[in-house]
């Protein structure tokens, strides 16, 4: 037998190899999950880095860009109406019964006057014959009414006939009484015989005087009756009902056999339409809108019925009744349109476009762009009041200062010499306008508001002063001018702080270096006009009439000159910046009357260009025109005097006397265009946007602008010839209008859009 020691070794000899195999085991298992985890560490920390390196990539913004494009644009009204004829009658009934004929159906081409349908005159030709009976009877009763007339007057004659016996009786028997032949009472019983006999005469006319009542009151039943006859007469025609109009019938609405009845008011039987060829369209046009609506207007519009087809018309009508519905104003506009074919049925459902304002030939940007929001990136201050977006910054009202005599809409009558005084600068150069140096005034030295307050204060009390130096003479305005500036600089150094004292002193340096050596007066601007609005009245307050006069008569000249020159080359240059009156000669009668794209100068000169170019006018209407403009200037000039309030009706006043002066210099054939013009000129709207074009570095510029009207996808874009932008915004620059990828740079409101999924940066690889 085995030893019992033995088998205890063998079994522990046993157990410790296994004990070495299972700590084998798990040492291969931690070496393998060791080598794991450092695979993950080190695919961990290289995903991080190729993150990192894609983030800092995406960090740098990429813009989607387009071009800025010339062009026409059209800015258009859309609404929806119903196709009718011109001209439809509802056929009805004067009387009624029951529907015995019926000679025509949908679609039956009639005729005026022709029988369509015919109630049953059965009723109503009993009724003529009874009114003829009627008056049948009635004539014998005016016989019989004049016979009885005849008889009493037989019995008149008869009496009268006693009476005269019985008088010469009388006169006999008194005869024979004075002569004693006779009694007395022989002569009163005669006596009494005339006066019985001359009452029967006077009976016998009162009964002659009832027979002719008689008869007048049977010839008034005699008309009477012919009246009532005639009224069935008229009431059995009428069972024919007939077309009024040639025309086709459009709608049937009873059957044979139908019985209607016309007591409350006539029911309708028939619709036709005068004619299918010539059709309109009755659109709604909501309130907003329909002050953009003149007759005249060119509109487009399609129908369901032929998809991918655009029929053409214009607007013929504005109708003045308002419809309300849930408290909702529209108007109903005519489009008026030739239905060639007869393809257009009544009652289609039209989709009308109308077009309310043409510009050909401008600059338009993507509506993208315009949407376009880039954070940090601002235009730059104005320099003058031709800049592009104009001399007001952005989201300060383009309403004129206070105390000018500007007209918000677009006439501008004061001089740009006065105009361009501003706070501080004295109306030297750097200074800019008004707006232009209250904006650097406020952004440089950080203005608080109770100081900007002040400083508007301060330019309303020496606006007068700036202005009273117009009626000065030219060796007296640089002094008054120095002499008003230095008080203004005064003023606006009292009430900044220790800190801004400094810096607005450097301003004023800057503008003393800038400012040309001894220039008296404010220099000419980037902004003046190239033709004045008033030739006559210059800046200087020399009223000389000879000086006037040679003055006028060289800008007709110029003017007629200009004009001749674009007609020639017009179609060769192409550009916005020609002329103002080449660009008015080439216009459409759509042209806007106040397009600052015409060319430089403020609108006033461009209306006067506008009526230059298109209405041909001659060298004396220019003479007149131009007087009008400089007559006026001093009325316009007085509206700085009147308080804020009233300062609007008095310019609407005076510019519908200029209008009207304007308006009877013109001949009758000119007329209508000028008529045009001035409801052009009124609803010409200018906004102000901002846009960001790609600089020559790659990085984005801003700028602001002025636009004027849309076709939904792209809108004009105004440039003046003297804005210093001009050279930048121009065919083909580089515009942006969304962005890649948005980075950190760009902001919130880009118009572009961002990657799937909203992600900032670009995704982790696992």
């Amino acid at each position: 037998m085995p030893d019992t020691r033995d088998i205890q070794q063998c079994n522990l000899s046993t157990a410790l190899l296994r004990r070495i195999d299972s700590m084998k085991k798990l040492n291969q298992v931690f070496n393998w999950k060791l080598a794991a985890i450092a695979a993950g560490v080190l695919a961990l920390a290289g995903g991080g880095a190729w993150w990192y390196s894609q983030k800092q990539a995406a960090s740098e913004v990429q813009y989607r860009t387009s071009k800025i494009e010339r062009g026409s644009l059209q800015a258009s009204v859309s609404a929806s109406g119903a196709v009718n004829p011109v001209t439809q009658v509802s056929v009805g009934t004067q009387v009624s019964g029951q529907i015995k004929e019926l000679y025509v159906d949908f679609n039956s081409e009639v005729k005026a006057g022709q029988l369509i349908a015919l109630i049953d005159p059965e009723t109503f030709e009993y009724r003529v014959r009874s009114a003829q009976a009627d008056l049948d009877a009635t004539r014998a009763q005016v016989l019989t009414a004049q016979a009885n007339v005849a008889s009493s007057n037989a019995q008149l004659s008869r009496a009268k006939l006693d009476l005269t016996e019985a008088q010469r009786d009388l006169e006999r028997q008194q005869t024979l009484v004075d002569k004693q032949f006779v009694t007395q009472s022989v002569a009163d019983k005669a006596r009494a015989l005339v006066g019985n006999l001359g009452e029967s005469v006077k009976v016998a006319e009162a009964q002659m005087a009832v027979t002719n009542a008689q008869v007048k009151s049977a010839q008034a039943s005699v008309a009477q009756r012919e009246s009532s006859l005639a009224q069935a007469r008229i009431d059995l025609t009428r069972t024919k009902i007939t077309s009024p109009v040639n025309g086709i019938v459009i709608k049937r609405s009873i059957e044979k056999g139908q019985t209607v009845a016309a007591s409350l008011s006539s029911p309708e039987l028939f619709v036709i339409a005068q004619n299918l060829q010539d059709m309109q369209v009755d659109a709604s046009i909501d309130e907003s809108d329909v002050g953009k609506i003149r007759t005249g207007q060119k509109a487009t519009f399609t129908v369901d019925a032929f998809a991918g087809q655009t029929f053409e018309g214009e607007v013929r009508q504005v109708r003045k009744a308002a419809q309300t519905v849930a408290n909702v104003v529209t108007y109903t506009a005519v489009i008026g349109f030739s239905n060639n074919g007869g393809r257009l049925l009544p009652g289609m459902t039209a989709n009308v476009r109308v077009i309310t304002e043409a510009r050909e030939n401008v600059l338009k940007v993507a509506n993208a762009a315009l949407r376009m929001k880039i954070a940090g990136i601002e235009p730059a201050p104005a320099t003058g009041a031709g800049a592009s977006g104009g001399a007001t910054p952005a989201g300060t009202p383009a309403t004129p200062p206070a105390g000018t005599s500007g007209d918000a809409r677009g006439w501008t009558w004061m001089s740009e010499a006065v105009a361009q005084q501003g706070p501080g600068g004295g109306g030297g150069g750097g200074g800019g306008g008004l707006a232009a140096m209250r904006e650097r005034l406020v952004t440089e030295l950080q203005l608080t508001a109770e100081q900007q307050s002040k400083l508007d204060a301060i330019s309303q009390e020496l606006r007068p002063k700036f202005m009273a130096m117009r009626d000065m003479s030219e060796d007296e305005r640089p002094a008054a001018r120095e002499k008003v500036t230095a008080e203004m600089r005064q003023k606006i150094m009292a009430m900044l702080t220790a800190e801004q004292k400094p810096k607005y002193q450097a301003i004023i340096a800057a503008q003393q270096q800038n400012r040309p050596a001894g220039a008296g007066s404010a220099p000419a601007t980037a902004s003046s006009p190239s033709v004045p609005v008033m030739p006559k009245a210059a800046v200087s307050a020399s009223n000389d009439a000879k000086s006037t006069e040679n003055t006028t008569k060289s800008v007709a000249s110029q003017a007629i000159n200009t004009q001749a020159t674009a007609q020639k080359q017009g179609e060769k240059t192409g550009s916005a910046t020609t002329a103002p009156v080449a660009a008015a000669a080439s216009g459409s009668p759509a042209a806007p009357a106040m397009d600052a794209g015409a060319g430089g100068g403020n609108p006033a000169t461009q209306f006067r260009n506008l009526m230059v170019g298109q209405l041909a006018l001659t060298p004396a209407q220019i003479e007149k025109v131009d007087a009008i403009y400089a007559n006026a200037r001093p009325k316009m000039m007085t509206l700085r005097d009147l308080p804020q309030e009233e300062r609007g009706k008095a310019r609407e006043k005076i510019t519908a006397e200029i209008r009207a002066q304007l308006r009877d210099q013109m001949t009758a054939e000119q007329k209508p265009k000028f008529d045009a013009l001035v409801a052009a000129a009124a609803n010409r709207q200018v906004s102000r946007g901002k846009i960001y074009l790609m600089g020559s570095d790659g990085k984005p510029k801003a700028y602001n602008v002025r636009l004027g009207i849309t076709d939904g996808s792209s809108t004009e874009l105004i440039v003046s010839p003297s804005s210093p932008d001009a050279a930048e915004l121009v065919e083909g620059a580089s515009l942006i209008i969304g962005t890649v990828n948005t980075g950190a740079t760009a902001g919130a409101g880009a118009g572009g859009a961002r990657p799937p999924g909203g992600a900032t940066g670009p995704r982790m690889p696992f």
